[in-house]
């Protein structure tokens, strides 16, 4: 059984609901130990994103290169990555210090409240140089239709463009269909070998904030501990609606999620 060591590659979020906050807490309930390296720092509450000031790519880098080579990773998550220097040195980081380390890359673009969070020109150094480097791409419909390049209305649209992810390079994508409109959540977990589907009763209610952070750290946490990805991303799932049905409800917009209480190590 591994250690389950994660190297966070993220932002933080000042409010504690996502971000390296969110990421550093979903690991440590899952029986992991987390490490960052910050690629940005946000001000920001549950009402939304409320400034952003980017790390130097080089002290990314610096973080991950310390962090590795006197700790090591037994996996490794990225979330938000700002721009394509920090997508360059993360990336160069990776193939020399952490090769052959999992890696769970969530691609995050835009803030739940709209703010953006990822230059819109450094998505083609993110499918170039990321993507085909992950062991799990989690992307969320919004984010899927933005480096494919086309619409998904419905289930059979999110299997075409899992598909079109698949072949950019990652072992497997698990696509989250929280987008879509109805009283059933869909999420798809693709891989060379098929598509599992996963069908859960949407959960009523404002204390969303953080749940693709929670999601991938969730995915990270059971890959770090030895996990197949099937049963990571089942573990994962599992948390992150039993850390919705227990946030705490607090703040004036959307709220986070109860991290601690959800605990399912």
């Amino acid at each position: 059984m591994s250690s389950g060591r994660v190297l966070i590659v993220a932002g933080s979020d000042s409010g504690g609901g996502a971000g390296i906050q969110a990421d550093l807490k979903t690991v440590m309930a899952l029986g992991g130990y987390g490490m960052t390296a910050i690629t940005a720092l946000t001000a920001q509450n549950t009402l939304g994103v409320h400034g952003v000031l980017g790390v130097a790519p080089d002290f990314v880098a610096r973080q991950m290169e310390v962090v590795l080579d006197d700790i090591g990773a037994d996996a490794i998550k990225t979330g938000m990555l700002v721009n394509a220097g920090i997508i360059e040195a993360v990336a160069g980081v990776l193939a020399a210090k952490a090769p052959e380390v999992p890696l769970v890359l969530d691609p995050v673009m835009v803030a739940k409240g709209g703010a953006a969070l990822l230059d819109p020109l450094a998505v083609d150094a993110l499918r170039r140089l990321l993507i085909p480097r992950a062991a799990v791409l989690t992307p969320n419909l919004p984010e899927a239709e933005a480096i494919t390049g086309m619409t998904i209305a419905d289930v059979d649209d999110m299997i075409a463009a899992a598909r079109l992810l698949l072949a950019l390079g990652p072992r497997a994508v698990l696509l989250k269909g929280g987008h879509l409109d109805g009283p059933v959540v869909t999420d798809l977990l693709v891989r060379e070998d098929g598509v599992a589907r996963f069908d859960d009763p949407r959960i009523e209610t404002a204390s969303t904030h953080g749940t693709g952070c929670t999601l991938a750290s969730a995915v990270a946490a059971g890959l770090a501990k030895g996990q197949d990805v099937s049963d990571a991303v089942a573990r994962a799932r599992l948390y992150v609606r039993r850390a919705i049905a227990l946030a705490p409800a607090i703040g004036h917009g959307h709220g986070p999620l109860g991290h601690g209480a959800a605990g399912v190590a």
